[in-house]
């Protein structure tokens, strides 16, 4: 194996100024547009703790509900594990490119392009699964990375402990240890590694900490395998497969594209690098798998920090400072491009109505709650008295569920959506009931009046918009001899 590269100092001060802009500007955006679905789901479910969920493990409803015990209902803490966890991904990022020799310019150039980069900063802004899966990801790469670089095999086992966190909040992890483990084995530098107990022994610690969702899973039917079937049916096929190629290319950027692109290529092929080479291999790996089983781009996000580190750690090597610092600002404006897709920085019926929405339309479902729950409140505070002490409200999905939580329309609320199944049914005698559905009620309820249907001011077109709001007197038979068909699962 060739000599590692030279080592050169943290520029401390350069990457401590990029994450200060970064946490400000996330900072500063987090209590737009409103709170997300998703983020709501969350905290209900934080609120029921669970050691699984159909839909996710653990972890982000753990946050979420610490958040909610720390400041309830408070958008800006809610999304401030996100705006940690984003630094974290550029903290790594430039741990990558020190590890691969970087100099001051190319971890500067790293921690700009990764801290800057359109799914990196958007990830950063609201609480998600998939904020917390690009970290682990990412950590564990890096790990393994300066465990194989610097021969430091008890890293395997801090390898393995990030692992297994990961897995408490995203299954998708696994893969990423398919990816280092195929990855190491066909690297000729690195295959004598898995001769040693150190990678078996991380193995077993993520295991351990994975064991409780997976005894969770077992017990609820293994709900991720029906998850998986139909992400695969939805985005699987020749189109689904250009769209997980097209988006993981231009997902940081078409521009940053470029520069991890070259970064795989080097790690490839420089021989000096030769001890990080499992992670091109594992994100090649990774690759194919979803290629052929079917996902999204953005699964594939957390492999590609460390590859932009190889790319910038490449470039600012053979580069003068100036191109360097061109070349930076250039990568910054290229994802800069995509910020009203992934950012409130428009107002919120102004990116409702224009062309970022066909880029990403994430940023719909955090537009128009305070509008729905105000409607929902009105039906419900038009129910008289004695039916109010005792009527519930249902609706169709975990999103409309949780904002009536978040915003507190008054009525105990349930849904038969992923988690909200095991939250439920409502005591028998729980009549009459606010239904809020897209679909006539009838098949699941007796005695229904439409009395509203779901709009928002900004002309977001969103799942919730046109939803009705009907006054059911009950369901069909009894909640706990109707509650098996108002279930079901949607990823």
């Amino acid at each position: 194996m060739s000599p590692a590269p030279a080592r050169h100092p943290y520029a401390v001060r350069e990457v401590l100024a990029v994450l200060g802009v970064l946490v400000v500007v996330l900072m500063l955006l987090a209590p737009y547009y409103g709170p997300h679905r998703d983020e709501m789901y969350f905290v209900t479910a934080g609120h029921h703790l669970a050691w699984g969920y159909p839909d996710q493990p653990s972890f982000t409803p753990l946050l979420a509900r610490l958040a909610d015990t720390l400041a309830p209902s408070n958008l800006v803490v809610l999304r401030v594990p996100s705006v940690l966890a984003v630094t974290g991904v550029v903290l790594l990022s430039v741990q990558a490119a020190w590890l691969l020799g970087a100099a001051r310019a190319g971890q500067v150039l790293t921690a700009v392009t990764v801290a800057f980069s359109a799914v990196v900063i958007g990830s950063g802004h609201m609480l998600s699964t998939a904020t917390f899966d690009l970290l682990s990801w990412t950590a564990v790469l890096v790990v393994v990375a300066q465990a194989l670089v610097d021969d430091r095999p008890r890293l395997w086992l801090l390898a393995g402990a990030v692992a297994g966190i990961g897995l408490n909040n995203k299954h998708a992890v696994a893969f990423c240890l398919l990816g280092v483990l195929v990855g190491v084995a066909l690297v000729r530098e690195t295959r004598p590694v898995l001769r040693t107990r150190w990678p078996w022994l991380g193995g077993l610690v993520a295991l351990a900490l994975w064991a409780p969702n997976l005894v969770w899973q077992a017990q609820h039917d293994w709900p991720v395998f029906a998850f998986s079937a139909d992400i695969a049916e939805e985005y699987g096929g020749l189109g689904g497969r250009i769209d997980l190629l097209v988006e993981a290319l231009i997902m940081f950027s078409p521009v940053i594209g470029a520069v991890w692109v070259l970064g795989l290529v080097r790690l490839l092929r420089r021989s000096d690098w030769a001890a990080a080479r499992p992670l091109a291999v594992a994100f090649l790996v990774v690759l194919l798998v979803f290629l052929v089983t079917g996902g999204k781009g953005y699964y594939l996000a957390g492999l590609v920090p460390p590859l932009v580190a190889a790319g910038c750690t490449d470039l600012a090597a053979r580069w003068s400072t100036r191109a360097v610092t061109l070349t930076g600002a250039v990568l910054v404006a290229s994802a800069a491009v995509a910020y009203p897709a992934v950012l409130p920085v428009l107002p919120a019926s102004t990116f409702a109505d224009s062309g970022w929405v066909d880029i990403a339309d994430v940023q719909l479902d955090a537009i128009g709650w305070p509008e729905y729950t105000d409607q929902v409140r009105a039906v419900v505070d038009a129910l008289p008295a004695d039916q109010r002490q005792h009527a519930v409200l249902f609706t169709g999905n975990y999103g409309e569920a949780g904002a009536m939580r978040w915003y507190d329309v008054g009525l105990p609320t349930y849904s038969g959506h992923n988690g909200y199944r095991n939250w439920g049914p409502p005591p028998d005698d729980a009549l009459p009931v606010v239904v809020v559905l897209q679909v006539p009620p009838e098949d699941w309820f007796t005695g229904c009046e439409l009395k509203d249907r779901l709009r928002n001011d900004a002309g977001a077109d969103n799942e919730e918009v046109g939803a009705g709001i009907w006054v059911c007197d009950g369901p069909r038979g009894s909640w706990s001899q109707a509650w098996e068909g108002l279930q079901h699962y949607d990823a």
